[in-house]
């Protein structure tokens, strides 16, 4: 456990801080990502790196730096992610692009930068943060949904092509839990003259309620030691409350617009 080097993106606040700190606490060694270090100056929960997802050269400058330090690089945490809500009418295709450059292409170009050093291991594991979101076409959701959804399937993939090389790929898919994405989330503005006002602002209104009231993030960090001590982690693995994950089971068993209605009567629309 003691030799295990881990390297978390998006570890400067939310699910990848809690994670952090729960994995220091364990024994293993533990970088994190920022992209501003300067906004960071009072952190100590472990080292972080300045480092932005979209920038493949600073991807690059990280992951040598940790490989020239530690020797190696064992676990891989794709955490680092935005969030954006709208109308997709309304949403303006620069902001649908960089959501898709933050939480799919930075997924990806990270695991092409730590596939070849963990293949000289012949050894590694990467996690890929996703969320329950990723299974379901969400209103108002749907970009954050797709984004997520193709971290899915690619996370299927890689599984598949890296598997000789002793490298375990996996996901966990959060609900909602008690986090500043809020704050960082792009949500197209509600238009006065909108067609869309009072159904995208009343389910404004919900997303909100649902982080405010999600689950301590510190059990996406159990699960996250879980997989970590896991020799042959499954596919994929769900953290959230009971009737979110149960809600994946439904949509695997109702009718299409049997479980459309459902999400129509839960988002009031």
């Amino acid at each position: 456990m003691k030799s295990k080097v881990i390297l978390i993106t998006g570890g400067s606040s939310g699910i990848g801080k809690s994670i952090g700190e729960y994995l220091q606490t364990k024994g293993l060694k533990v970088y994190g990502t920022t992209r501003k270090l300067a906004n960071h100056t009072d952190f100590d929960g472990f080292e972080l790196l300045e480092m932005d997802v979209t920038n493949i050269d600073s991807i690059e400058l990280a992951v040598d730096k940790i490989i020239t330090k530690e020797g190696r690089l064992d676990v891989l945490i794709n955490n680092a992610g935005i969030g954006i809500t709208g109308p997709i009418e309304e949403t303006p295709h620069e902001e649908i692009n960089n959501a898709f450059d933050t939480n799919f292409n930075g997924p990806i170009h990270m695991i092409k930068a730590v596939l070849p050093q963990m293949r000289k291991q012949k050894n590694g594991l990467v996690i890929n943060i996703t969320s329950i979101a990723a299974f379901m076409g969400l209103p108002y959701r749907g970009i954050y949904s797709a984004t997520k959804g193709a971290m899915e399937l690619v996370s299927e993939t890689l599984r598949m092509e890296t598997k000789d090389f002793g490298i375990h790929m996996t996901t966990i898919a959060p609900g909602d839990f008690a986090t500043n994405i809020a704050a960082g989330r792009y949500h197209a503005p509600v238009l006065e003259n909108s067609v869309y006002k009072e159904p995208y602002a009343q389910t404004l209104s919900l997303i909100d309620e649902g982080v405010n009231d999600g689950e301590d993030p510190i059990l996406i960090a159990h699960t996250v030691l879980k997989v970590i001590n896991t020799k042959n982690p499954k596919v994929r693995y769900k953290v959230g409350s009971f009737m979110q994950k149960f809600s994946l089971r439904l949509k695997r068993i109702l009718p299409d617009k049997v479980y459309e209605k459902l999400l129509l009567s839960h988002y009031k629309l």
